[in-house]
């Protein structure tokens, strides 16, 4: 069979979907990778994948830009006609479930990953492009041939009553996937000299909590603690909600965190850190942030809020929860850590647990093989991992 995947940035295909991807290739399926250019997508080749792009404005509001792309895609899908296009976040959905079947591709799987900026952000522009998406979504997820991935049950629930798409037309596999062999927790205590290194991960979104993470980073230490305050990622400039990068310089010119910038190597930062916090009231699907370092053994802080609450499902169990948009609140919880370091371990040793049980990419990809299977059954004859092959503590 032949495969193509299509997401809005090559970063996305990369860093989410390359093993998914590898995997199809082990069993014998071509795959193609097709995004808007980008500086990730030159490292699918060695992978022995092929990259198409795309020339793909993700802001963009132009009509006729817009009818253009769509027509691109058209072409592209009718030049590589592929048994299965799968599609990641809304626009890609929409718009591959528009040019798939002008191109007469057989089957196709659209994923979105959290309801994002258009369901969950107040500007004026989401609010007027809310009722159009809506449309769009019922006119074309709904096919006989196709089936939505989403990656938890609050958004199933958000869609089915939505009447967005007919809920059997729905499967629910949560997150992405983390690679449990990669990330996992260090071979020797993560204490170096006692002070506590809280990391935020994310793309540089206000939704994502970062007002907060530097609030409480103010508050705490106003109160005289030594907490260090991490920031990896980078401003998200076809997110009309991205934080600039000057803005970020004055936080770390006011002494309240590092930014880091874009980090290659997660598993090496994860295992430097003791909590990972992720304040977030984005309306997530399932954080990738968020499972890597429970994969990793991290003790976690993070909204009470869908996806979120897929990580940390109790709070002082498997992580620790806060409310949205409460900087207090997220100072208070990492204040608990700082002070309660057997509950720091036992959190993160849990949260592991977590990660092993429902997080782990080869159960998340097989989920995603069985999806295809059910669309394509005559077609897709694949080998199947199980949870107790190779999954170790």
């Amino acid at each position: 069979m032949k495969f193509v995947f299509f997401a809005n940035t090559d970063w996305y295909l990369y860093n989410f979907r390359l093993s998914t991807a590898r995997r199809l290739q082990a069993d014998g399926h071509e795959v193609v990778m097709m995004s808007p250019p980008g500086e990730f997508g030159a490292r699918f080749a060695a992978q022995g994948l092929r990259w198409v792009t795309l020339p793909m404005d993700r802001a963009s509001l132009n009509p006729l830009r817009e009818t253009a792309t769509l027509w691109q895609l058209v072409r592209a899908l009718r030049r590589e006609r592929p048994d299965l296009l799968h599609s990641f976040t809304v626009k890609c959905a929409i718009y591959g479930a528009l040019a798939a079947r002008a191109a007469n591709v057989p089957a196709v799987v659209n994923a979105v990953a959290g309801m994002g900026y258009v369901f969950t952000s107040d500007s004026r522009k989401a609010r007027s492009l809310r009722p159009l998406v809506k449309v769009l979504f019922r006119a074309t997820l709904g096919n006989a041939r196709s089936l939505l991935i989403l990656q938890n049950p609050d958004d199933a629930t958000a869609f089915s009553a939505s009447r967005l798409v007919l809920p059997q037309r729905i499967r629910v596999i949560r997150s992405s996937g983390v690679d449990t062999r990669r990330f996992r927790p260090p071979s020797q205590p993560r204490s170096r000299d006692g002070r506590l290194r809280v990391l935020l991960a994310a793309r540089l979104l206000w939704e994502k909590g970062l007002q907060e993470f530097v609030d409480a980073a103010r508050l705490l230490r106003a109160q005289g603690r030594d907490v260090e305050f991490l920031l990896a990622g980078m401003p998200d400039p076809g997110n009309p909600r991205s934080v600039d990068a000057a803005q970020v310089r004055q936080w770390v010119d006011a002494g309240l965190l590092q930014w880091l910038g874009h980090v290659d190597d997660m598993p090496a930062l994860l295992n430097s850190v003791d909590v990972m916090a992720l304040p977030s009231y984005y309306r997530e699907g399932v954080p990738k942030s968020l499972i890597e370092a429970a994969a990793c053994g991290l003790a976690i802080v993070t909204t009470d809020l869908p996806g979120c609450r897929e990580v940390v499902t109790q709070h002082r169990v498997d992580g620790l929860r806060v409310e949205a948009r409460d900087a207090h609140g997220l100072a208070q919880q990492i204040g608990v850590l700082d002070d309660d370091r057997e509950l720091l371990q036992r959190l993160g040793r849990n949260a592991r647990q977590r990660a092993l049980a429902d997080f782990d990419e080869r159960l998340v990809i097989q989920r995603t093989v069985d999806v295809y299977a059910e669309l394509m059954p005559e077609h897709v004859g694949m080998r199947r991992f199980h949870a107790n092959e190779e999954v170790s503590v």
